[in-house]
């Protein structure tokens, strides 16, 4: 069975389909593509079949991830295929448990940063939009610190499911 993770920021062009991308890797890298699907999308619809932000593609580039993606908004009948949706700051989880059709479907949303036990309390990923590369390079350290913590989660769900 498959276990679907999806990352949630505003207009799915920064700092969502960078955590996507980063955590595809990691799945990869741990042997588990075929039991764990990962997906991303926006709170909003602005940038709807957009690409990458360029520096949000240089930055995962430069770290040896590819960049292709095409962002979209995300929609609550999502909540039903969906096992987990991680926001990338409070803002979203705020909004995206708000759009959740039950009170089962809003636990299924967490923040990425909860997944880093050294993030301290401010659990949000800053909007590096607006800001220079040093934002989006800080936004790439956060989402590699929390992913580690991400997929120990998902492998242990995916392994208690195959077990």
């Amino acid at each position: 069975m498959t276990y679907r993770v999806c990352f949630v920021c505003t207009g799915n062009i920064c700092r969502s389909p960078m955590a996507e991308i980063v955590f595809r890797a990691r799945v990869a890298e741990a042997g588990l593509d075929e039991l764990v699907e990962v997906d991303s999308a926006g709170t909003g619809g602005w940038h709807e079949g957009d690409g990458a932000d360029p520096r949000t593609v240089a930055v995962l580039e430069d770290n040896g991830y590819p960049g292709g993606h095409t962002a979209r908004q995300f929609q609550p009948s999502w909540f039903s295929r969906l096992d987990l949706v991680i926001a990338l700051d409070s803002g979203h989880l705020g909004a995206l448990r708000r759009l959740a059709p039950t009170e089962q479907d809003a636990g299924k949303v967490r923040l990425l940063r909860s997944y880093d036990p050294a993030a301290g309390d401010d659990l949000d990923v800053p909007d590096p939009y607006y800001g220079g590369m040093d934002g989006f390079e800080e936004c790439l350290e956060m989402v590699e610190a929390a992913s580690t913590g991400l997929l120990a989660a998902v492998r242990e769900h995916v392994e208690g499911q195959a077990a």
